[in-house]
């Protein structure tokens, strides 16, 4: 509970004071079981904090509001609206100096240092794993170092950060610490700094775990999503899933999944590319991660600016068996959500020297479409035919919570014109702010 949060909202609402007061140290008592006298001066200093933000203007104070949640826009759910999202991020972020930049839309930035390129990439914990912080911690990291392989860098340390509220018991910090470690050391890529806070420090009641942990690695060939080409095939590994997967069999009831999802396959596979001859002829890679097959393939054709076909029959397989029982017992799409397999864009002749490659770290792959010119989209074809491939506004829906968040929506493209509204502002407000160091510091430069 964010105890800020209640308190503004009572004031905005014209709640009487002692009646807010009162009401805020009820719910103190009852979440965190302390003495009502305690409750009551919290709750009392609550509310002054609050008084002294109201009326408070100018750029460091306000900002332009889109009128539209998080929630309702699917920002982190990993469909369309996650993905306008992010590109209003880029927007704001612009061009840089980056060989791969945010615009991009990759799984990792790069910059070119000493004749190679710097890779840095960071990932956030399943925000549904906080009851369950070895398991965050284990799946967080692997997948940050995916997203370092896959733009062709051996990942050199590790970083993390780790929010507990204000009832979380200090153990989650040494459990999340210790699933980091265990993927860490097995891949010797030290964990070498990061941070532990409170979540709203005094404000957020609960005993919630979020964080996030990031890679930086070393790449003299880099395997970024622009490379594809017409021509190209895609090949898939095997995929038992991570976090997603995890957490839905958590809260569905399939606890036995969750051993499937523990495993090194797709590090391995990539640490063995690395080292081939092969791994110079592959143009892309990625993880079946943002939405899926779905999201990945329509990321990778809007980057690329290429067509890209997927054949359905051949995925089905790929899927770890137990996983894939699970998902049909759910009804959740295969296709639309994290699979966390390895996807590869690379010339066709080169098609059999990879698969063989990664079937010597035992691991499985196949291919599973190709790269064709035309307008930048993906398309499934299935029983000799094209089906849309495109994302939908969502990731499948994972858990019994999601099915349910899943039926309630608003118009997609009017909540887009408040997204866009907030983040013009957000640029106009950087480039005022920008304006006003560089009159300080008499310097000059790119905006």
């Amino acid at each position: 509970m964010d105890v800020e949060e209640y308190a503004r909202r009572g004031i905005a609402e014209g709640t009487d004071e002692q009646t807010l007061q009162n009401n805020l140290a009820d719910h103190i008592v009852r979440l965190k079981n302390t003495n009502p006298s305690y409750a009551s001066a919290f709750a009392r200093a609550v509310i002054e904090e609050v008084k002294n933000t109201q009326g408070l203007s100018g750029d460091f104070f306000t900002f332009e509001p889109a009128g539209v949640h998080m929630g309702e826009f699917g920002v982190g759910s990993r469909g369309k609206g996650d993905f306008f999202a992010h590109r209003q991020i880029a927007r704001i972020i612009g061009k840089t100096s980056a060989s791969v930049g945010v615009d991009e839309m990759d799984d990792a930035g790069a910059v070119a240092a000493g004749g190679k390129y710097i890779i840095c990439t960071v990932d956030g914990m399943h925000s549904r794993l906080s009851d369950f912080p070895y398991l965050a911690g284990f799946h967080v990291t692997r997948a940050t170092l995916r997203d370092a392989y896959v733009m062709g860098a051996k990942p050199v340390m590790l970083f993390s950060d780790i929010h507990v509220a204000d009832d979380g018991d200090v153990a989650k910090i040494f459990e999340y610490t210790a699933g980091i470690t265990t993927v860490g050391e097995a891949m010797d890529v030290p964990l070498v700094t990061g941070s532990t806070l409170r979540i709203g420090g005094d404000m957020v009641l609960g005993s919630r775990l979020t964080g996030c942990v990031g890679a930086v690695g070393v790449a003299e060939h880099l395997t970024a999503r622009k490379s594809t080409q017409p021509g190209d095939v895609l090949l898939m590994t095997e995929g038992a899933g991570g976090g997603t997967i995890a957490t839905a069999a958590i809260y569905s009831g399939f606890p036995e999944v969750v051993e499937q999802t523990i495993n090194l396959n797709f590090l391995m596979a990539c640490e063995t590319l690395m080292k081939s001859d092969v791994f110079t002829q592959i143009h892309a890679m990625t993880d079946v991660t943002n939405g899926g097959l779905r999201g990945d393939a329509f990321e990778m054709a809007e980057t690329a600016g290429c067509r890209i076909l997927i054949d359905e029959p051949a995925i089905g397989s790929l899927v770890e068996p137990h996983v894939m029982s699970m998902l049909e017992n759910l009804k959740i799409d295969y296709l639309g959500v994290s699979l966390d397999a390895l996807l590869v864009v690379a010339p066709r002749k080169a098609a059999d020297a990879i698969c063989r490659t990664v079937a010597s770290a035992g691991v499985v792959m196949k291919e599973i479409g190709h790269v064709e010119m035309g307008k930048p989209e993906s398309v499934l074809v299935a029983d000799g035919k094209e089906h849309d491939f495109s994302p939908r506004f969502r990731e499948s829906a994972y858990t019994p919570v999601k099915k349910v968040a899943d039926t309630e929506n608003r118009d997609f493209e009017e909540m887009k014109e408040g997204v866009v509204r907030a983040s013009e502002a957000a640029i106009q407000k950087k480039q005022r702010v920008l304006q006003r160091l560089r009159a300080k510091t008499g310097k000059t430069g790119a905006a």
